[in-house]
């Protein structure tokens, strides 16, 4: 299996960014009269939105990825503490250190990769050799284009150099406003109307001038644009610089079934299928039963029904997995706590689906995976 989105560097952040430190940090933020809503409402996410117990432990591991089958996984490299700078107000433009700690990140999770005998790709032979020895084969990937640079020439830079290290695409936008690009609401608390209440983005360009440096070096440098998380007209805007052979995605995403934004409309699909891209289902019950469903689903037979409808939206050609486990989407979807429960869901998927579970599980995001090093050879 082929996990397109799976948050493995958590888990290295330690101390100071462990989901359960941050309640703790935001209370530095309701010191001050500004922004005490928006800390109440962090401090709120912080405490419910990734261990399944307060005292629980991470979702992720090489053991747990081994347990599930996985085989690729696209390891999402975000520092929380950048995006929500507890030094900076609602809206502050990113700055230049965050990149250098994004690069602690990957270096981190390269040596940890390494260290635990399974491979980090940067090449497509690397791709090739882990499957060829049964390793994982680990895939950087860059969650929020705020991590990017202070200036568009950092940006473009930057870019750059991240394409020499492998990094296989970069979801510009998140769950904030950072003068990147426009997001659409995806805290599970929240409707998207209080949402958008708490956290305003009107009157603001759908792309910034950071924003459209990063989608022309992605452009340029081979990086797929993930288009997660980006509001409809963030999503215009990129389509609009992209030159026609650009792959893009959504690594963790559904079908527009209900009122949420988050998932992707008609319009957003037939543009990445046109492009050969692929969509990876989020194992979030906020977004994947959004309109499907109004209980979350508690068996793994009740989390199959919802994903069947979703590849038939989708189609059984353009849909993969993009779990975000350890991306603070609790609750997951039913029968799956962490990793190692995805072995099960591809055994359920193959009796449901043998014609396409192949596709779904592993060819579909494969595809997307090998033109990207295919390019960088070139």
């Amino acid at each position: 299996m082929v996990d397109l989105h799976v948050h493995y560097p958590m888990h290295l952040l330690g101390g100071v960014e462990a989901p359960r430190d941050v309640a703790r940090k935001m209370l530095r933020v309701t010191e001050r009269d500004e922004g005490k809503i928006r800390a109440a409402v962090l401090n709120i996410a912080a405490r419910l939105f990734n261990f399944r117990h307060w005292d629980g432990t991470w979702r992720v591991s090489v053991p747990l990825l081994q347990q599930g089958g996985v085989t690729v996984a696209c390891s999402v490299l975000y520092r929380p503490f950048s995006e929500m700078d507890l030094d900076e107000p609602y809206g502050a433009p990113p700055e230049s250190a965050y990149y250098d700690r994004l690069i602690e990140l990957l270096d981190a999770t390269e040596r940890d990769v390494i260290a635990r005998g399974h491979v980090v790709v940067k090449t497509a032979d690397d791709l090739e050799r882990a499957q060829r020895t049964g390793k994982i084969a680990f895939v950087h990937c860059i969650e929020g284009g705020f991590h990017l640079g202070a200036t568009p020439e950092e940006v473009t830079r930057h870019v750059h150099e991240l394409a020499a290290r492998g990094v296989l695409y970069i979801t510009l936008a998140h769950l904030f406003w950072r003068r990147v690009a426009t997001n659409a609401p995806a805290l599970p608390f929240l409707p998207d109307a209080l949402y958008n209440l708490l956290f305003p983005q009107s009157g603001v360009p759908p792309l910034t001038d950071l924003g459209v440096a990063a989608v022309k070096a992605c452009d340029a440098s081979g990086i797929v644009v993930d288009l997660s998380h980006m509001r409809e007209d963030a999503i215009d805007a990129t389509f609009a610089l992209l030159g026609d052979g650009a792959q893009v995605m959504a690594s963790h995403a559904g079908y527009r079934f209900g009122s949420q934004h988050y998932n992707l409309d008609e319009s957003t699909l037939a543009r990445i299928k046109a492009r050969d891209g692929v969509v990876g289902l989020i194992l979030a019950q906020h977004q994947l039963n959004d309109g499907v469903r109004r209980t979350n689903t508690k068996r793994l037979t009740d989390t199959m029904d919802v994903i069947d409808r979703h590849i038939a939206a989708i189609g059984p050609d353009h849909v993969a997995i993009g779990s975000d486990l350890d991306g603070f989407i609790k609750p997951t979807m039913g029968g799956v706590e962490s990793a190692a429960d995805l072995a099960p869901l591809a055994a359920m998927l193959r009796a449901r689906h043998p014609e396409a579970a192949d596709r779904i599980l592993e060819g579909n995001a494969l595809r997307v995976i090998r033109r990207r090093f295919a390019s960088a050879a070139g």
